[in-house]
């Protein structure tokens, strides 16, 4: 991402919260085409475990035509990695733990996708639960079967970490058409965010840009074939959020290209747009948070 967010200008157009934006009264306009599908997830999580250790845990939800799958990576080492990568029929049927080997921690994971359910994409839904311990600290719990699941196996007495979502990566591809949920804080409500390409009044002479977040259109960007790059900022929740959007590849690249959407908390008016990663890691107790979205569009 770094190559396509440093073509940006550093000085984003403010614009405000959605619910009070110059768009407020223009709700998203249901579109005829069905929403492109989810074929892979991926959640980085930070975790500070009470040693005040911290680590970064890499979840990935996959989908296709042949099949389902899973895998965790723990930290920088590829090797500390689990996989569940198998014939959807059977994918539904797993259940159990595995230790991960690592030289610096002990790690395991306990699983249970017996009964999940899913709706269009990689990502179950509800009646699952993916559990991952560290050094016998309890790390992170996914699912809504999680907290039973908790509680069953290990002792109140078990310490448990402190979990942030710090991005989301989402592939998808179909039409034009991408909808998604996304939470930009950890105190914040969940929203749902609409992104729309389609022509002036329908028509598809002239492609016309719009995102959405619950129902409000934030941002509407006109000949997008001129303009298939560029960011503007938005209030969510009272954070500062960069959006960026390259669609370059869809004009010019449609074969093999996607669009590109990144959605990016900020901690004020005076940051950058982007930050030197140096920079970022300064500051280790911020937790900012990141969703990017890989379009692809059938033709």
């Amino acid at each position: 991402m770094r190559d396509i967010v440093s073509c940006f200008s550093e000085n984003a157009v403010n614009v405000s919260h959605s619910s009070c934006s110059s768009y407020s009264s223009n709700a998203c306009i249901a579109p005829s085409l069905a929403p492109s599908v989810q074929n892979a997830v991926t959640g980085v999580y930070r975790l500070i475990l009470s040693t005040q250790k911290q680590l970064l845990i890499r979840v990935t939800w996959c989908k296709n035509h042949t099949g389902q799958g899973l895998s965790i990576n723990i930290g920088d080492d590829p090797s500390t990695s689990f996989k569940l990568n198998t014939n959807l029929r059977f994918f539904r049927k797993k259940k159990g733990n595995k230790v991960i080997e690592s030289d610096h921690s002990k790690i395991e994971v306990f699983w249970d996708l017996s009964t999940a359910k899913y709706d269009t994409g990689p990502e179950p839904v509800d009646g699952f639960y993916v559990l991952v311990m560290v050094d016998s600290e309890i790390g992170l719990v996914l699912g809504d079967m999680a907290e039973e699941t908790v509680t069953k196996k290990f002792k109140n007495a078990t310490p448990v970490a402190k979990v942030s979502l710090i991005s989301r990566q989402e592939h998808c591809s179909g039409t034009t058409l991408y909808s998604t949920k996304a939470q930009f804080c950890d105190t914040g409500i969940v929203h749902d965010i609409l992104i729309r390409c389609s022509g002036e009044h329908e028509g598809l002479k002239y492609p016309v840009l719009s995102v959405c977040i619950d129902k409000k259109t934030v941002i509407r960007v006109k000949r997008l074939q001129w303009n298939f790059r560029g960011n503007q900022t938005i209030f969510v929740d009272g954070l500062l959020v960069d959006l960026m959007w390259d669609a370059y590849d869809w004009f010019f690249n449609p074969v093999t290209g996607s669009a590109v959407f990144l959605f990016r908390t900020r901690s004020g008016l005076d940051s950058r747009l982007w930050l030197e990663e140096k920079l970022v890691q300064k500051d280790q107790d911020r937790v900012e948070f990141s969703l990017l979205i890989h379009a692809c569009k059938n033709t």
